[in-house]
């Protein structure tokens, strides 16, 4: 029993660092659920939305009433007479409350609430701009992986040809110098996959870092399509959705709305505020008494003019700052669809055609060298044109799926997954 014991701990050592290596690779939206949980920036500014909310409780208290007690005509000169210092003490207590008019508390209200409303969208944009970086090193990493495998198989595809090309030598099919100068081009291929696992464990480390992950490298990886679409939506759409999606345009109208409560609630404050009274007593000679009064400030000078005037001011700044934002967002939707459509025309060739044209004529090249009828120098060219073929298209996938991560965050939400 003993025995068996250990060989399962001995078991279990020896596959811990394949099943370490066999984690699962994460995909686009795990990413981002890892990314919304351990991002530092987006919960600061979470903690910032709820401040602005506390703020609505305290912009909606009402006004404190005040106790005023008050002992006088105390007497203690009295020279010793035996009347009591305290025989015309006058003993009263009044409650005041000052009384908000012209609404002041809701609109006070409905300015904090105005300031939460922008502080949401604000902390929506900086997600937004924050997933434009993170799918920005997604796309990065899923292209060296592309890269990547596509220079192991050049690399396995031109060993093949090397064996094949030793054989024919060995049976005095080709000369020694031939051979040679087939051996010393392996080295451009093993120099490509060398380059590709730097890129790609570089790209790793820099998606991990805006993850805030500290999984060792060889242990992370990430899977995703890596491909084009043709289909686009029509630019009117996308713009329409950019109009009723993005979160800084939605600020900017946020923003004037919340101005003209703040000039309501400055016309407001230039209302009086009546404060009632109301005081019980006792006085020697008339015994009790109760008590009401009312007090109102004169507004012989209006001395909030100066607020009223700028807040009118601000509602004007910023509904031009609304219309500069919403010819931003017009600008932004319209150059990301360009690059967008543009990488599409470029990238459709290539799958038709490019890519299987280039394959075959590789193909039909090595044929016709290994049966005399075409040179080392055509074959070593039609194998490097292949290459470049294979690796323009990796690269052009690359800048599409750039394109649509400019447009995404052009739109404000995904319009292109």
């Amino acid at each position: 029993m003993k025995e068996r014991y250990l060989q399962a701990i001995c078991a279990i050592l020896i596959l811990a660092p394949a099943l370490l290596h066999a984690q699962q690779p994460l995909t686009w939206q795990e990413v981002q659920d890892k990314f919304h949980a351990a991002n530092r920036s987006l919960q600061a500014g979470q903690i910032g939305v709820d401040e602005s909310r506390a703020n609505e409780t305290t912009a909606y208290l009402r006004p404190n009433p005040t106790l005023n007690v008050l002992n006088d005509q105390i007497n203690p000169f009295n020279g010793g007479a035996p009347h009591s210092p305290f025989g015309a003490l006058l003993s009263t207590a009044s409650i005041n409350y000052l009384h908000e008019r012209e609404r002041k508390r809701e609109l006070r209200l409905e300015s904090a609430q105005g300031a939460t409303k922008i502080a949401v969208s604000g902390q929506a944009d900086l997600d937004r701009n924050l997933i434009f970086n993170l799918r920005m090193a997604f796309v990065q990493t899923l292209q060296s992986k592309a890269i990547r495998d596509l220079a192991k198989e050049n690399l396995a595809y031109y060993d093949h040809v090397l064996d094949l090309s030793n054989e024919r030598y060995k049976a005095g099919g080709i000369a020694k110098i031939d051979l040679s100068r087939l051996q010393l081009q392996r080295v451009q291929y093993e120099s490509d996959l060398q380059t590709a696992e730097v890129s790609l464990r570089t790209a790793k480390i820099q998606l991990l870092a805006l993850l805030n992950d500290q999984t060792p490298v060889e242990q992370f990886d990430v899977t995703g399509p890596y491909d084009f679409s043709a289909q686009l939506l029509p630019l009117a759409d996308v713009r329409q959705a950019a109009l009723d999606t993005r979160p800084d345009l939605r600020a900017a109208l946020q923003s004037v709305t919340k101005a003209q409560t703040d000039h309501k609630l400055a016309v407001a404050n230039g209302s009086a505020d009546p404060t009632f009274s109301f005081d019980v007593g006792r006085n020697p000679p008339i015994d009790q008494y109760i008590g009401v009064g009312v007090s109102i400030p004169l507004r012989i000078f209006d001395r909030n003019q100066g607020e009223k005037l700028r807040t009118q001011l601000d509602i004007d700044r910023n509904q031009k700052l609304m219309e500069a934002t919403r010819t931003q967002v017009f600008s932004d939707v319209d150059s990301a669809y360009v690059m967008v459509n543009s990488n599409v025309i470029l990238l459709q060739p290539y799958k038709d055609h490019y890519l299987q044209q280039a394959t075959e004529v590789r193909d039909d090249i090595f044929f016709s060298y290994q049966h005399g009828a075409a040179s080392l120098l055509d074959y070593l060219n039609a194998q490097a044109d292949y290459r470049t073929v294979q690796v323009n298209y990796l690269n052009l996938i690359g800048s599409y799926l750039q394109a649509t991560g400019q447009l995404n965050l052009a739109v404000g939400r995904e319009v292109i997954p």
